[in-house]
C-alpha cells in the first residue's frame, strides 16, 4: 500500500534595518521592526490562518486518515507569539486531532551544522524545549535547516538521540535509485532518512501555478493518479514543501487550496494512505543506506549549499561570525544571545547569493546586503568584546568563567547551611 508523507517547512527570519557603518558602536538594535511585522502579518493572513483552518477541515472530513507534519523554525515561533498569537491555539487544534506532528530543527533555521557542532547541538535543544514549552510535545524526528544533510551531519544528529531524519532525494546522490523508499545513513544504519520526491513535491511548489506548463492545470484527481502510476514497490511519497505555496507562494484564486481539499478523497480511492514520518520510522526498515560525502540541500537544481555559502561574501560572513562562537557561549547576556541566534539565520547568507535573482531580498542587491550585514555584525563583535576581550584567550575565560560558577555554588551551598541552622535555633 502506497502511503504520502506531506511535510511542511514554516520560516520567517528577523531582518535586519538599514544599517550604517555609522552605527557601529553607537547603536546597537539591528532590526526592521515594521517590515517584519508588516510581512508576518500579510502571510498569516494569505496562508498561515486559512491553510491551518483547511488542513483541520480536511482531517475532520476524512475522518483522521488527512495526516501532516510540521517543522517550525523557532525564530519564527517568536513572532507567531509578537505578531499572530491566534496561531499558537490554531497550530494546538491542529495536534489535538492526532494527526499532525511537529519537527525538530535548528532554533534560527541556522547552517551551524555546517560549520558549528556545539552551536548546532545547542540549537537543536532549543528548539526542543520551545516546541514542548508551547505545545507540550517532544519531537522525536530531526529535519535541518534547508534539508541540510550530509554523513558528517548524520554523525552529529545520531550522537543526539534521533532515528529518524528528513532530507533531500538529490540525484547526485540517489543516481538510478528512487527516493520512494526508505533508507538510512552510511555512517549509523540505526538513523533512518526519508528522502523528497523532487518531482511530486516541485508539481507543487514550483509548477502548479505555470501557466506554459504541459501539465496545467494541475488537479488533485491527475496527481493522485501520478503517484499510484509510481513503481509497486514504491510506497513511500514524501512530499516536503514550504508552508507558502498555500496562499502565498500561490494565491487563493490558483486553486491550490481547492487542490488540496480533495486529495484525500482521490488518494483513498487508490488506496492510497497519509502518514507521519516518526509512524514511517516506526513501520517500515530502511532498503539501502545512502552516501553523501557532501552536504546537499533541498535548493536550486544543484541541491547543495551553494546559495548560502558560494561565493566570497558569504564564506567571509559566515567565518566571521563563527570566529566568535566560542566568545560568544560564554556570555550571559540575554540581548546578547537573542542577536546572536537571529544573525545566524541562513536568510542573511540567502540574501548575499550571486547565483541568481533572490524576489525576496530586502536588499537592492547581494552586495548591499553583505555590507549591511557586516555593519551589523562588526557592531555586535564589539559588544561581545566588550565583555570578555580578545586579547584574553578562550582557555584563560573559561577557567576565570568556571571559578567564578564555583564561586557562587559555594555561596548557595553556604546560605542553605544557615538558613537550615536559624531554622533550629528557632525551635
Amino acid at each position: 500500500m502506497k502511503t504520502i508523507c506531506l511535510y511542511f517547512q514554516i520560516h520567517q527570519p528577523f531582518r535586519l534595518r538599514r544599517y550604517r557603518f555609522f552605527d557601529i558602536g553607537n547603536d546597537h538594535y539591528y532590526y526592521d521592526d515594521f517590515q517584519n511585522g508588516e510581512i508576518f502579518k500579510k502571510v498569516a493572513d494569505m496562508c498561515y490562518i486559512p491553510a491551518n483552518k483547511a488542513l483541520l477541515d480536511m482531517i475532520r472530513k476524512s475522518e483522521g486518515r488527512f495526516k501532516v507534519a510540521f517543522s517550525i523554525s523557532g525564530v519564527a515561533l517568536e513572532q507567531i507569539e509578537i505578531y499572530s498569537p491566534e496561531l499558537i491555539d490554531s497550530f494546538m487544534e491542529l495536534l489535538k486531532t492526532g494527526c499532525v506532528e511537529f519537527l525538530t530543527e535548528t532554533y534560527a533555521h541556522s547552517l551551524s551544522s555546517l560549520g558549528n557542532q556545539n552551536e548546532f547541538k545547542a540549537q537543536v535543544r532549543m528548539h526542543t524545549e520551545k516546541i514542548e514549552s508551547l505545545f507540550g510535545v517532544t519531537p522525536a524526528v530531526f529535519r535541518n535547516t534547508e534539508l541540510i544533510y550530509s554523513d558528517d551531519i548524520s554523525d552529529t544528529v545520531h550522537e543526539m538521540g534521533f532515528r529518524g531524519m528528513l532530507t533531500e532525494g538529490a540525484k547526485h546522490v540517489l543516481g538510478w535509485k528512487s527516493p520512494n523508499y526508505m533508507y538510512s545513513s552510511s555512517a549509523h544504519p540505526e538513523l533512518k532518512l526519508l528522502l523528497k520526491n523532487d518531482r511530486f513535491s516541485e508539481d507543487l511548489s514550483l509548477r502548479f501555478a505555470d501557466f506554459s506548463w504541459t501539465e496545467y492545470p494541475l488537479t488533485a484527481e491527475k496527481y493522485i493518479a501520478w503517484i499510484a502510476s509510481t513503481g509497486e514497490t514504491e510506497n513511500i511519497i514524501n512530499l516536503f514543501l514550504n508552508y507558502e505555496i498555500l496562499g502565498s507562494l500561490h494565491s487563493q484564486a490558483t486553486g491550490i487550496f481547492d487542490f488540496f481539499k480533495f486529495l484525500p478523497l482521490f488518494a483513498a480511492k487508490k488506496n492510497i494512505t497519509f502518514s507521519l514520518p516518526s509512524e514511517l520510522f516506526k513501520s517500515h526498515e530502511a532498503v539501502d543506506s545512502v552516501v553523501v560525502p557532501y552536504p546537499m540541500s533541498w535548493v536550486d537544481e544543484e541541491k547543495d549549499c551553494s546559495s548560502w555559502l558560494g561565493n566570497a561574501l558569504q564564506q567571509e560572513a559566515f567565518q566571521k561570525i563563527n570566529d566568535i562562537s566560542e566568545r560568544v557561549r560564554l556570555c550571559s547576556d540575554r540581548r546578547l544571545l537573542q542577536d546572536w541566534l537571529y544573525l545566524q539565520s541562513s536568510d542573511h547568507f540567502y540574501y548575499m547569493n550571486t547565483k541568481h535573482y533572490n524576489l525576496f531580498s530586502p536588499y537592492d542587491n547581494p552586495y548591499d546586503a553583505f555590507n549591511n550585514y557586516m555593519n551589523v555584525l562588526s557592531d555586535f563583535i564589539l559588544r561581545v568584546e566588550a565583555q570578555y576581550p580578545s586579547s584574553i584567550e578562550n582557555e584563560e575565560l573559561n577557567s576565570l568563567l568556571t571559578t567564578i560558577r564555583n564561586q557562587g555554588y559555594e555561596i548557595e551551598q553556604l546560605e542553605k547551611k544557615i538558613e537550615k541552622l536559624e531554622g533550629i535555633i528557632e525551635n
